[in-house]
């Protein structure tokens, strides 16, 4: 077989292999799509965003990324195109991974200081199921306070509880799980010392971590 030959073959088998992972890639969003419904583009950060600096072209090409995720799991204010940010500033730091909401954003000169959590809370990032409960009703992803609740793994033959391991903290920001997961998220919420360690030691042990709208 000739060079040329051996050229156009694997130019050839290159091709076949390019059609046939577009249509692996079609068919999985088709079973996304029907599984959670339709997808969305929603801006996260890739990298953190320092609260008041303005995000500018090159700040939003470098930190800003656009991920498709469910409708039903992207959170009301939600922004769908780094193009909506520039020229904004942060309200607050928004951790990577974070969605960036419309309401994290004002123009130059107008940003508020930052909210102090007081009761000697902090940021901590944990995951976390349910957060689609907080889309409900047009609530907002972040801002408000969320019950934390802590679904323990079943002991023996005895059945598994469900305890209040955070009640009333302040949802502080709000990213998608790991690989854009629809089914859990990253949740950073304002907790004291003891509720911050609790929580992180239930990830290691719990079925499930699940954050619920306050009230």
């Amino acid at each position: 077989m000739s060079r040329r030959v051996r050229a156009l073959a694997f130019g050839l088998a290159a091709t076949l292999a390019a059609i046939a992972a577009a249509a692996i890639a079609d068919r999985y969003g088709s079973r996304v799509a029907g599984g959670y419904g339709q997808l969305r583009p929603v801006l996260v950060a890739t990298d953190g965003l320092r609260r008041g600096r303005p995000i500018d072209r090159r700040v939003a090409a470098r930190d800003l990324g656009v991920r498709r995720v469910p409708v039903r799991f992207a959170p009301p204010g939600a922004l769908a195109d780094p193009g909506e940010a520039i020229g904004l500033v942060p309200l607050a730091p928004v951790p990577a991974g974070a969605y960036l909401l419309a309401e994290q954003l004002r123009p130059p000169g107008s940003a508020a200081p930052e909210p102090d959590l007081g009761d000697g809370r902090r940021p901590v990032e944990i995951e976390v199921s349910g957060a689609a409960a907080l889309a409900v009703g047009g609530r907002p992803a972040a801002g408000g306070r969320v019950d934390v609740v802590v679904t323990a793994e079943p002991g023996g033959s005895g059945r598994g509880r469900a305890y209040v391991a955070a009640a009333g903290v302040p949802l502080l920001a709000l990213a998608p799980g790991p690989e854009g997961a629809a089914t859990t998220a990253a949740a950073t919420l304002g907790l004291t010392r003891r509720e911050a360690l609790r929580l992180i030691a239930a990830q290691s042990f719990a079925r499930r971590v699940t954050i619920l709208p306050e009230g």
